[in-house]
């Protein structure tokens, strides 16, 4: 007979979608498959094995490891020591051999080194990244240390500060570090929250700054709202530390950096979920870091647009997720294919991509695979060891820690010459070529040379071509800039000018570009003509009257056009110069305007990453339900900044927007955005008509910070814990008396609602849970809803879709005919019907894994715990005996 307990977690409380991972080739078992290799999908011919577990060791979360020169790992406990791991050889039944802890320093009292984010073995010393600030246990400030053995004991006595390291501690903190090409120093990476300190030198020119004029609204949540340019860099460092030089910069919080065969260097950039369904988010992406690179990131809503040419592009947009390690598979026992890859890893969503790279122009074109997944799998960092298998280690933030080996078992394919330079395009010859004149100071004969690349059709060698003018004396390419005639060459060479002139140039540099016949130009070249306007602007200030008139007539008949990059460029430059018929236009648009289809095309799919990270995904899972507009978000806040040109008709069709926009679901700070916004517009309106506009626009909707929708609801006071079955349990013994209207807004607040029923209201994925109580005790209630992960009814669960290309899908299958499987992904939008070709599909499993988040209840104190367990024990009924005094 099966229990009730079996029966009620089979129906279980909340969604009941999940994740379960499986190799594609099983190891030959000697006995039942270890869990945490059974959860990994790996590509055909590879082999997984879990090697080490820190957690059930009290060693901490594991997020940075090295090979040391005799073979053995190095990892960095995220809030504590260094370990060094003797792993045997491939075959052998016994995996680890020997852990220690590292004894550093000759202090036996204190923790000689640890908080590492990042860690290298390199020129017979152990390199440390300090992410951390000194505490009572600890005395190390944040930066980069030097380890070494100095008296032959095979310890690290020898500790020696190379660079603190000024900013804020953290996620966002100093990070990685990778050895050279030519073995000779050493880069490393360092998120938006580190200072750029003094430098001895810099490819990209000492001359950054925010340069955008669209309205400033920094994140409402105040994340990164004190961060100024550059945002993230690296550097490129000595042995010894003496000498730095800052090699690329503009990145949110890029974790790790690698380089290939070829000597080009690569990095893969985080997203801010925050930012979601917002014109100014950017996917998580791979970048080609070239010298003096600038990759766009600034606080809030400035970040640069990548269609900008002072900088430059994603090799490949991924998707949602958060960044960690990155490394190619050079050295590996892998097929070729895999050895040339760029392994990335995304923490949040547990896959490890491989990004295959080919040759295009100066840079590089890019697709991608998923070649590891699982979950939860959070991994941290990876790297080939010595024995050619891939090491992967998961954990950070106090999660579970693991340590992973993966290795090729099957076919070998034949081996090739690899992307070695003298194999790369002549684009890519040219693009280093100009790349020397980034270095060593002003050097002769460099501006004749770079001159004619300024036109090249290839982005990156035009990037490259303006770097090495910037390292010139303007005194020698001024003149030439002002009299230039062709317009590529024009519009990079004001860039330049702009940047590193004489502010008293504008009116020349201004006069040039508008000189341009915009109807001949190419989308491209007018959108590089609109930024270098936008530049001089933000440089140099408004124009005086009769240019400002000039430069409104020659851009406002062209707004709008049939290009949204092109639009967004011009409403943002009409406005900041007060054209008078602009706003009347832009309201237009505002009502009207479309997303482009392909916009922000990622790898992967939002929706494909709902089911594999509940607490990520079910944030994505609302926001796909109803996307907010961003093209008319964009216009929404360059209105915001508008002085001239408003009519009570046009204020109204705007604060009415505002009002709408509020329906929409976007990331953590899409509502205060979008509050912010508006209030900037209330700023230009008489206080006569404030109180007006200010209620039509949705003040009433906001809470009083306006980073968030009035929740109608009661919601949790707290303090909650973390809930075991038996310390609940012990609450359920007297449930007399409790409030029915607490208990349905814990279930609203305890996202229960969102997929199940109660009395006919709530969501519908999930189970009917109105005649629960009536079925089941209180004990199996608990369990379900505290173990989540313990009976998965078939009606519930997802299936797992594994495809042709390497990739997986994860959905509830809703349907099937002969040719087609029919998925639901979103549990906040079930009829959005995804649609699979069965001859896509190679083999097809139902999940073991609830997707529902473990602890969705431990915001609850003990009362408002016991108002819930009445609700679901009562079914909503208020004549129930729980309600009864």
């Amino acid at each position: 007979m099966i229990s009730n307990s079996a029966i009620v977690k089979s129906i279980t409380l909340f969604l009941t979608l999940g994740v379960l991972f499986s190799c594609g080739k099983k190891l030959e078992e000697k006995g039942p498959l270890d869990p945490k290799v059974a959860k990994l999908k790996v590509p055909e011919g590879f082999v997984a094995e879990h090697i080490y577990s820190p957690a059930d060791n009290d060693q901490g979360s594991w997020v940075g490891m090295t090979f040391d020169d005799k073979g053995r790992m190095i990892a960095t406990d995220q809030y504590g020591a260094l370990y060094r791991l003797d792993i045997a050889p491939i075959g052998s039944k016994d995996l680890i051999t020997k852990v220690e802890k590292l004894k550093v320093g000759t202090d036996e009292g204190k923790l000689g080194m640890g908080y590492g984010h990042g860690v290298l073995y390199a020129f017979n010393s152990l390199y440390v990244m300090v992410n951390h600030n000194p505490n009572e246990d600890f005395d190390k400030v944040m930066g980069l240390y030097r380890l070494q053995d100095t008296n032959g004991d095979d310890q690290y006595d020898s500790v020696t500060l190379i660079k603190e390291l000024l900013g804020f501690q953290g996620e966002h903190g100093p990070h990685s570090m990778v050895l050279s090409p030519d073995k000779q120093s050493i880069y490393m990476m360092a998120g938006n929250l580190v200072d750029v300190h003094e430098m001895d030198a810099y490819r990209l020119p000492r001359v950054w700054d925010e340069d955008n004029i669209f309205p400033v609204i920094k994140d409402p949540w105040g994340h990164a709202s004190t961060r100024l340019a550059p945002g993230g860099w690296i550097a490129k460092i000595d042995p010894e530390g003496k000498h730095w030089e800052l090699i690329s910069a503009g990145f949110r919080n890029a974790y790790d950096l690698a380089f290939n065969e070829s000597g080009d260097l690569f990095t893969f950039d985080s997203d801010l979920e925050y930012d979601l369904g917002l014109p100014w988010y950017r996917p998580i992406r791979i970048c080609h870091v070239t010298s003096g690179s600038e990759f766009g990131w600034r606080t809030g809503n400035q970040k640069w647009s990548p269609e900008y040419p002072d900088n430059l592009p994603a090799t490949l947009n991924i998707g949602q997720g958060s960044p960690t390690n990155v490394m190619f598979g050079t050295g590996s026992n892998f097929p070729e294919k895999y050895k040339k890859a760029l392994f990335a890893f995304d923490w949040s969503f547990g896959i490890i991509y491989a990004v295959h790279l080919q040759p295009s122009g100066a840079t590089y074109s890019a697709i991608a695979e998923e070649f590891i997944s699982g979950s939860p799998l959070p991994l941290t960092d990876g790297a080939i060891g010595p024995d050619g298998a891939m090491y992967f280690m998961t954990g950070g933030r106090r999660l579970q820690s693991d340590v992973y080996r993966v290795y090729y078992t099957g076919k070998k394919d034949k081996s090739s010459s690899g992307n070695d330079s003298k194999n790369l395009p002549e684009a890519h010859q040219i693009r280093r070529k100009l790349e020397e004149y980034h270095t060593g100071g002003p050097k002769a004969g460099a501006v004749d040379f770079a001159w004619p690349y300024l036109k090249h059709e290839d982005r990156f060698i035009q990037y490259a071509a303006r770097i090495a003018i910037e390292h010139q004396p303007v005194k020698e390419w001024q003149e030439k800039a002002l009299n230039e005639k062709d317009p590529k060459t024009l519009t990079q060479s004001m860039i330049a000018l702009v940047r590193l002139g004489d502010k008293n140039l504008q009116p020349k540099i201004l006069e040039a570009l508008i000189a341009m016949d915009y109807d001949q130009l190419s989308e491209t070249d007018r959108l590089n003509l609109l930024r270098a306007i936008e530049l001089s602007l933000f440089r140099q200030g408004i124009p005086e009257n009769g240019l400002k008139r000039r430069l409104i007539g020659y851009l406002d008949p062209h707004f709008p056009s049939s290009n949204n990059y092109i639009d967004r460029s011009l409403s943002k430059v009409l406005i900041h110069i007060d054209a008078p018929e602009v706003v009347k236009k832009i309201v237009k648009q505002l009502l009207v305007a479309k997303d482009d289809e392909d916009y922000q095309k990622t790898f992967t799919a939002s929706s494909d990453l709902i089911l594999r990270n509940p607490q990520y995904g079910l944030d994505i899972a609302g926001m796909l339900s109803k996307i907010p507009p961003a093209q008319q978000s964009y216009y929404a806040t360059v209105l915001g900044k508008a002085k001239v040109g408003w009519t009570p008709e046009l204020r109204e069709t705007y604060f009415k927007w505002i009002f709408e926009a509020f329906q929409y679901k976007g990331g953590f700070s899409y509502v205060g955005f979008i509050d912010r916004a508006r209030k900037m517009a209330l700023s230009q309106v008489s206080k006569e008509e404030y109180d007006y506009y200010n209620e039509m626009s949705g003040a009433s909707l906001l809470t009083e910070n306006g980073n968030n929708l009035i929740v109608s609801e009661i919601q949790p006071q707290g303090p909650g814990k973390n809930w075991k079955v038996d310390e609940a349990l012990v609450l359920m013994e007297d449930l007399k008396g409790r409030d029915l209207h607490k208990g349905k807004a814990m279930f609203a607040a305890s996202l229960c609602q969102s997929c199940h029923t109660i009395r006919g209201e709530g969501g519908a994925v999930g189970p009917n849970l109105t005649q629960l109580g009536t079925r089941f005790s209180p004990k199996d209630i608990l369990e379900s809803t505290i173990n989540p992960n313990a009976v998965i009814s078939d009606q519930y669960t997802a299936s797992i879709f594994y495809l042709t290309n390497g990739s997986s899908l994860l959905g509830k299958l809703i349907n099937e005919d002969r040719e087609k499987y029919y998925i639901s992904q979103n549990p906040f939008d079930p009829q959005t019907i995804r649609e699979i070709p069965k001859k896509e599909v190679t083999d097809k499993k139902l999940s073991e894994i609830s997707v529902m988040m473990p602890g969705l209840i431990n915001r609850l104190n003990e009362e408002e715990l016991k108002d819930l367990m009445a609700y679901l024990i009562s079914g909503g009924n208020p004549n129930h005996k729980v309600y009864q005094k």
